[in-house]
């Protein structure tokens, strides 16, 4: 999903979870990522962490309640970051 098709409400999830990363439920950290085009896959058998991949970036995250760590939430924050930078440079045209 580019970031122009990103909801207003998916926006506003982003922004209340930058506002305050230490106080973020797990289901909204999943709301946003899915949202951002990362695939989850559920933990097994005597597991805890979902693992988010999208690309070359991965990120596993304990399911904790009532928040997650936020150590996790700047590190995902971050790779959306970096996906919102990628998508809006658009392709690099060599001048050969």
């Amino acid at each position: 999903m580019s970031t122009g098709t990103v909801s207003k409400r998916l926006q506003k999830l982003k922004a209340k979870i930058e506002q305050n990363p230490k106080h973020v439920r797990f289901e909204d950290l999943d709301k946003l990522l899915r949202g951002y085009g990362f695939a989850v896959r559920q933990p097994r058998r005597g597991s805890s962490h979902y693992v988010y991949k999208r690309g070359q970036w991965l990120l596993t995250v304990p399911y904790r309640r009532p928040h997650i760590r936020e150590h996790y939430v700047k590190e995902a924050l971050a790779y959306i970051e970096e996906i919102e930078t990628l998508e809006n440079k658009g392709p690099v045209l060599s001048s050969s």
